[in-house]
């Protein structure tokens, strides 16, 4: 990616305190939150629409994870170097051609009908938004004076806590009258009024004084983000094969050459000794963690929500709002609490509540209703609100007005690694408490050995195993109502309602196993987070300091 006249643009600092705000700041500020809302709703709204995608594409299951991390890799690796490009020439210019290639790739993945396609244009749409995000929080951070920054950002953070919760919705409201590839075209309005309003209402911004962009160093960080994104996604997915183990030794190779290199440059794309600092260390491991639990338990709730409980896509996305409405909460709690008590106290409680939702999620079991997980959500989204606006204000707050692309690239990867960690450490503890739970649960069911083989894949799967038993039964019970012989037809229908007994088994099995793996899950989760939250209390500074 080079310079020219499309992104070069003069410069625009930080307000100082002599200076008067940006008049428009806020208006500003919303167009860069829609911005913010459709890159994380991308993801969002792809687990509701999965069964339709998987049904009409013939995808396996790992197609299904490539579509879905196709996104994550791009979006992950590219964002550091991309937010650096941003900083030297035109973040509002990062932003737009953002936008304009997140749209391109949209509407390429409504046309597509393999899924090699889709996960091209999801790839597409990844590199459009690792150019978005950072561009987001550098454009915010040079707008508004310091004094209204954690304000402008608890609004932000809040803006991602909604769009966790609202992508299923969207995505469900779609699917009640549209095919899965409206969940990609809605994109595209989205992304064109976000276009106008950034070049109506947000001013134009670049560091006033950028030296030499340190390529070599932005080149590492794209391999070994890369590398290591693609190890979490292929190693727990789909085995730790040669291609999962050279991803990790090359991850590795590629993070020690990248440190090296940077502690070496007289201009580091990033300044690796910032993590020596312990308020900077313990806001990016903070938000790195609270991700891993929210992506990871988002993973599984919305699957018990749909294929457990029995809800449609826009129901499942209704069901989800107590976590929107609590974030709103918790991020106008955190906005009076911070400024009062600091930010150790705040993102110590957050991630104290974030762990007890998930301990909360133990509960559950084969009798568990919806209600049994408003409690949850609530402190969950309650939790979120609390921690991430100070963590992001804080790392924010580490950098100079030249480097906030990268401030905001950093924050950012934090929040991605953290997410495709949760994904596929918690994805990983489900699927294998759920095989091994079903594989007991089914002992009685009569369901042949490869029948049950395939239902231990997923919950999905497991009922689709349970339907097919259920639907031969159906088909034998036809047969014996045609028979001429009694005595076959006796035997027929005694074959169909020994069937039809074991397909009741074996869905009610694959229910009650996948709320145990649930709540064996949360478990684990909420030990990760609450080990996360003592070393994140022990690295924040105490007020003042």
């Amino acid at each position: 990616m080079t310079a020219g006249p499309a992104l070069s643009e003069p410069a625009a600092v930080s307000p100082s305190p002599d200076d008067p705000p940006y008049a428009r700041r806020w208006w500003a500020l919303g167009v860069l939150c829609l911005s913010l809302l459709i890159i994380v709703m991308a993801n969002t709204a792809l687990t509701v629409a999965a069964p339709d995608m998987t049904k009409d594409l013939g995808l396996t299951s790992s197609d299904l994870q490539w579509v879905i991390d196709g996104y994550t890799v791009p979006y992950a690796a590219l964002m550091l170097l991309l937010g650096a490009i941003g900083d030297k020439y035109s973040r509002r210019g990062a932003l737009v051609l953002g936008l304009l290639v997140f749209g391109g790739g949209a509407v390429a993945g409504s046309l597509v009908d393999s899924s090699t396609g889709v996960i091209a244009a999801r790839a597409v749409m990844g590199v459009g938004a690792a150019m978005i995000m950072p561009a987001t929080l550098s454009l915010l951070a040079a707008t508004f004076p310091r004094a209204e920054r954690a304000r402008a950002i608890v609004i932000w953070t809040a803006t991602a806590g909604l769009a966790i919760a609202a992508g299923p919705l969207v995505a469900g409201a779609l699917l009640e009258r549209h095919g899965w590839a409206s969940t990609f075209l809605i994109n595209v309005p989205v992304a064109a009024l976000a276009i106008v309003g950034a070049l109506t209402l947000v001013p134009p911004s670049k560091a006033a004084r950028h030296d030499r962009i340190d390529y070599v160093g932005g080149l590492l960080s794209v391999l070994w983000i890369g590398a290591l994104v693609y190890m979490i996604i292929q190693g727990p997915h789909f085995g730790w094969d040669a291609k999962a183990v050279t991803a990790a030794v090359v991850a590795g190779a590629g993070l020690l050459a990248f440190v090296l290199w940077e502690l070496r440059h007289p201009r580091p794309v990033l300044d690796v000794r910032r993590f020596a600092h312990r308020g900077f260390a313990g806001s990016n491991l903070a938000v790195a963690l609270f991700f891993l639990a929210v992506f990871g338990a988002f993973y599984y709730l919305t699957q018990h929500l749909q294929f457990v409980l029995g809800y449609n896509p826009l129901e499942t996305g209704v069901r989800m709002l107590p976590l929107a409405g609590a974030v709103f909460v918790g991020s106008a709690l955190t906005g009076y609490l911070t400024p009062r008590l600091g930010m150790k106290v705040t993102v110590t409680a957050g991630m104290v509540a974030g762990t007890v939702a998930l301990a909360l999620l133990t509960l559950v079991d084969a009798g568990s209703g919806y209600g049994d997980f408003v409690v949850p959500l609530v402190v969950l989204g309650l939790a979120i609100g609390l921690a991430l606006s100070p963590c992001t204000d804080a790392i924010m707050g580490a950098f100079p007005e030249s480097e906030l692309g990268v401030g905001g690239a950093v924050n950012d990867t934090s929040l991605e690694l953290g997410g495709s960690l949760g994904i596929a450490i918690l994805g990983s503890v489900l699927a294998g408490s759920y095989s091994s739970h079903l594989s007991t649960a089914a002992s009685g069911s009569k369901v042949p050995a490869d029948a049950l083989a395939t239902a231990q894949d997923s919950v999905g799967a497991g009922y689709a195993v349970a339907q097919g038993v259920g639907d031969r039964a159906g088909e034998l019970l036809a047969q014996a109502a045609r028979a001429a012989d009694p005595a076959q037809a006796a035997q027929l229908k005694a074959q169909a309602e020994g069937l039809a007994q074991g397909a009741r088994q074996m869905a009610d099995a694959v229910g009650a196993s996948f709320s145990e793996a649930v709540a064996h899950t949360s478990l684990v989760g909420a030990v990760v987070l609450g080990v996360g939250t003592v070393l994140v209390g022990v690295l924040l500074p105490r007020r003042g300091r």
